[in-house]
């Protein structure tokens, strides 16, 4: 039996890695799913075994899990094919007989109204309806989202969103990753027990233990920053334009906007405090993780 990583050389898929040889999870019982193997060439060399595989390529997948492997399935980042590639996965992992899969979804589930969403709901229902063990890790918002641009905010003083009064419950990448080795090693306040039987079934709804507002975002940059920043709250035509202008791509910047328009509904705002029991201590706040890309 493995702990099997999918997507293992992405921002989240490493932080899983690290965080499992951190709880002290021999190498040699984690296996790292990729695309690429040269770009895993590090894990390898610290004994992790490589099975490679891409959600594209079905076939390919067969290989990717064995009996009894806990397997960590972290969607896949080409939207609008995330389906049939989220499918070939859940087959694969269905036909092996893992005894785990865990899905990195979206936070609320099937409450979550906007676009960015839907392939997310379909994917959990094709993993309920593979009769899987299963944990469903409904991700919210990353603080790497806004943090890691942050240097058009500095340079134009001003943060532009079109979420009106809506605020995120977010935290960092890394909180989300240590919520994931939680469940893979059976660990955390949510699911203690043999191998981690207390998570099967569980649905966990994760984002930060503090939601908030674009305003208060921006007033935080200021102060870390020592630069003038406000919030631009803009139309989302105009949101669109200034996303597009800045060379996202239009499909993208759409679907941008679009999940504004669910933080204005309070999509994005939940503060279950799942997050923090998982990984048993506060989850990071903005200001930490805004400071840290200050300091570079």
């Amino acid at each position: 039996m493995s702990i099997v990583v999918t997507g293992a050389t992405g921002n989240l898929g490493r932080l899983v890695i690290e965080g499992l040889l951190d709880a002290r999870v021999p190498a040699g019982k984690i296996a790292a799913v990729v695309r690429d193997k040269e770009r895993a060439a590090d894990l390898a060399e610290r004994g992790i075994e490589l099975r490679i595989a891409d959600y594209s390529v079905p076939e390919t997948l067969r290989g990717a899990f064995a009996a009894g492997d806990r397997v960590l399935m972290i969607s896949g980042s080409e939207v609008g094919r995330r389906v049939p590639q989220h499918r070939a996965v859940v087959d694969a992992a269905r036909e092996a007989g893992v005894a785990l899969l865990a899905y990195t979804g979206i936070l609320g589930g099937p409450d979550a109204d906007f676009e960015l969403a839907a392939e997310h709901k379909v994917t959990e229902q094709l993993i309920l309806d593979s009769g899987l063990p299963y944990t469903f890790l409904r991700n919210g918002w990353y603080h790497e989202n806004y943090t890691e641009h942050l240097a058009p905010v500095l340079e134009h003083g001003a943060v532009v969103a079109s979420a009106g009064e809506g605020r995120v419950a977010s935290a960092s990448r890394a909180d989300y990753a240590a919520a994931a080795v939680a469940v893979l090693t059976g660990e955390g306040h949510e699911g203690e027990g043999h191998e981690g039987k207390g998570h099967e079934g569980k649905v966990y709804e994760l984002s930060g233990d503090v939601a908030w507002g674009f305003a208060e975002y921006a007033a935080v940059v200021a102060e870390l920053s020592g630069k003038d920043i406000s919030y631009a709250n803009v139309s989302a035509e105009q949101h669109l334009a200034v996303l597009t202008g800045a060379g996202v791509p239009e499909p993208m910047a759409a679907l941008l906007v679009d999940v504004d328009a669910g933080v204005g509904r309070g999509r994005l705002a939940g503060t279950s405090g799942d997050l923090a029991r998982l990984i048993g201590r506060p989850t990071t706040g903005i200001a930490d993780a805004v400071s840290a890309v200050l300091r570079g």
